[in-house]
């Protein structure tokens, strides 16, 4: 057994193609070896800014020879007269082995033809030879170049291969590449450190290539990466801001980690922290600092409470030219700054108010008017909102204003230059202008949530106006006939329409979408008359988007896909799950805890049986009363009054609006199984389909009851077990 290596070296790749090639290429080098019959202890892939590595540990050296049975033919058409015939010979060059070694034996179907195939075992090497080209070529990615005159592709120029089975070299020739690109053991090191580093074996790998300045291992980059920062940030009294993308592309920009600390002057700690941690951060991909005890008002208009003056940033360069790569950042991040300063400054000499008329100026879509048209659409649906939800006075009057101010800062110089600052230099500007608190903090908070595990509006009027914002999305892009379709979403509709069931559930509110489709769509129809919108058809397309956006949080969250189906599947009405998104929320997670406590089964099993000889009546789904529908009168059995008196204390329950009802009904349920399990299979059971028509309409009343006091809960026929 011997170590293999393939180190595939190339010109400097892109920060997140190693994320995204790595576990393509583990996937397909353990695929190969094992179809190979080739045994291993592991596969590890690793990267550096210019190679991707794969190493397997104790690789057999050879693949152990494989003896195969096949069958063939029937006997009778494989020989006639015991003379191997067209069918006989056919399969036995299919096998590689002579028709007088065909071998007939008897099965269960007759006579048939059989041939035993020894493969032979192939050398590692040669084996390893054959697969490596394929697995270079296979890797993909985004934004594959070619180079030279040649017809490879990959996503920067490859360079060099070295590809070893302990000391021996494979012979592989990437095909297509221009200059042509043959394996060695030759690698390189670090840029700045050595060029061409010789590799012994395979097991040497790491060791030559540390001492040419490179730590070959992403995980080991990854934590000196982590622990200098935090060293460093300790020492400063500080919390580094460290996100875990930034960490990630730091880690795939560098080959050797060197930790550098930067300055920046104090005057620029005037500009709001959001804009310092942005520049540095998203531009300059370094680590602002954040005092321990900061100051986490989103809307602090200057840094000088939250930021540290310092900065950190991970270098790839020599530790003697610590002093002259630290200049060199703070310069080009003193430039940054300064531009930042300056559009800041802009900004604030031209109202906020002026900036939202300059909206007119923009195209949102096309047929969907203006960003300023957008806005008017907004302030609608914040006022239905405001109405439908009755929230207090002031919170209404804060939300109508946010919503009137939302979107001026996309017309900013700041965000111009800086998307990612869009609602939070809008909020910051209308504060500094004497807007309320609550207005400027809804503006910013509109946008909220960004994506999953983003942070929620926290204010009653952010929230609101981050509801229209997304209906406005959602109704708009629809209206103009656009759909998400598969993994095409270029307007992120999916993730407006879970933003909205987010934000419900956030702040509690019970909110019938629904209504608020129906009344929307046709409010759409008459403002966008040149998309001929079928307002009926388009507040159910939007309802079934928001039931799908329902059931993919509530899978998220844990529970199982049955339970989703229960209480928001395709056979719960639309009407029912618009009608209270929370609602739906809520049975699923009681569901979820009758399943876990172990009392879901018995219940389902009777509700499910009933439900089954339910459908065998007329009983509309909308009587919940037994007393209304079953005469007692035609009792022959006392697990008929026994099922009655169940039915009757459901009633109140089903019928009630209590906020804990849910649990009182499952809990009635779960109380009277046992005399709903003797109805059917007890010392006093009945037949439900008896011959006298009355008395089988009457038991088929009550099972229809049962059912339809159940299904206030779930539709138990698609819970599964």
């Amino acid at each position: 057994m011997s170590t293999f290596l393939l180190e595939i070296g190339t010109e400097e790749l892109p920060a997140d193609f190693a994320r995204l090639a790595l576990p393509q290429l583990e996937q397909q080098v353990k695929r190969d070896l094992e179809a190979a019959r080739l045994s291993f202890r592991q596969v590890e892939t690793t990267s550096t800014p210019r190679r991707l590595v794969v190493q397997v540990a104790d690789l057999a050296d050879v693949s152990p020879d494989l003896r195969d049975e096949r069958k063939g033919p029937p006997a009778a058409q494989a020989f006639k007269d015991g003379v191997p015939t067209q069918a006989a010979i056919g399969f036995a060059k299919r096998c590689g082995i002579d028709p007088a070694d065909l071998e007939v034996r008897e099965t269960p179907k007759g006579p048939f033809v059989f041939a035993e195939v020894l493969e032979k075992g192939r050398p590692a090497r040669e084996l390893l030879a054959e697969v490596i080209p394929q697995w270079i070529s296979a890797l993909q990615g985004r934004r594959f170049m070619r180079w030279g005159v040649g017809e490879s592709r990959f996503s920067r120029p490859v360079r060099w291969l070295v590809a070893l089975l302990g000391t021996e070299l494979i012979p592989v020739t990437l095909s297509g590449s221009d200059p042509v690109v043959q394996s060695g053991q030759t690698s390189r090191g670090h840029r700045l450190y050595s060029d061409a580093v010789a590799i012994p074996s395979a097991d040497d790998y790491a060791s030559a290539l540390a001492a040419a300045g490179v730590v070959v291992n992403r995980s080991e980059r990854a934590s000196t990466i982590r622990t200098a920062v935090e060293t460093s940030a300790a020492a400063l009294d500080a919390v580094p801001d460290l996100p875990g993308e930034l960490f990630e592309e730091l880690t795939d920009l560098v080959e050797t980690p060197l930790l550098i600390e930067g300055s920046v002057a104090d005057h620029y700690l005037a500009l709001p922290a959001e804009v310092l941690s942005t520049v540095m951060r998203a531009h300059q991909r370094y680590v602002p600092l954040y005092r321990k005890d900061a100051d986490s008002d989103p809307l602090a208009l200057d840094a000088r409470k939250s930021l540290l003056a310092r900065f950190l940033c991970i270098g790839n360069g020599l530790a003697d030219a610590t002093d002259t790569v630290r200049r060199g950042n703070e310069r080009v991040l003193k430039a940054r700054l300064a531009d930042a300063e300056f559009f800041v400054q802009a900004d604030r000499a031209v109202p906020s108010i002026d900036r939202r008329d300059q909206l007119q100026r923009v195209t949102f879509a096309e047929g969907l008017g203006s960003l300023l048209d957008r806005v008017e659409r907004l302030e609608w649906l914040t006022d239905v909102l405001a109405e439908q939800l009755e929230l207090p006075q002031d919170s209404v009057a804060h939300a109508r204003r946010a919503a009137h101010l939302c979107k001026h800062d996309l017309v900013s110089q700041m965000v111009g230059e800086f998307p990612e600052l869009q609602g939070v230099m809008g909020g910051k500007y209308l504060l500094a202008e004497g807007e309320p608190r609550e207005v400027a903090l809804a503006v910013l908070e509109h946008y909220q949530p960004k994506g999953a595990g983003d942070v929620l509006p926290s204010s009653v009027a952010g929230a609101v106006v981050a509801l229209a914002e997304r209906l406005e999305l959602l109704l708009s892009i629809y209206a103009k006939g656009e759909r998400p379709t598969g993994s095409s979403d270029p307007y992120a509709l999916r993730r407006a329409g879970n933003g909205i069931l987010q934000i419900l559930w956030d702040q509690g509110w019970s909110l019938n979408l629904q209504t608020l489709l129906e009344r929307a769509t046709s409010h759409w129809a008459g403002l966008l008359p040149a998309f001929k919108v079928d307002a009926s058809a388009l507040a159910d397309e939007l309802g079934e988007l928001l039931r799908q956006r329902l059931q993919s949080l509530l899978e998220e969250a844990g529970t199982d896909a049955d339970l989703v189906q229960a209480v928001a599947g395709d056979g719960v009405s639309l009407t029912r799950v618009l009608a209270d998104p929370g609602d739906a929320r809520q049975r699923a997670a009681l569901l979820r805890t009758l399943r876990s406590a172990g009392d879901l089964a018995a219940v389902q099993a009777v509700v499910t049986r009933a439900a089954k000889l339910a459908t065998k009546g007329d009983l509309p789904t909308s009587v919940l009363s037994a007393q209304m529908v079953v005469d007692d009168n035609l009792f022959e059995k006392g697990s008929e009054a026994a099922m009655l008196e169940v039915l009757n204390g459901l009633e109140p329950i089903a019928t009630g609006s209590d906020l804990d009802r849910y649990g009182q009904l499952a809990q009635g349920l779960i109380a009277g199984s046992s005399a709903l399990a003797n109805f059917f299979d007890g010392d006093d059971s009945v037949m439900v389909m008896a011959e006298d028509p009355a008395v089988r309409t009457n038991r088929l009343n009550l099972l229809g009851v049962l059912n339809n006091q159940a299904s206030v809960l779930a539709d138990f026929s698609r819970i599964s077990g």
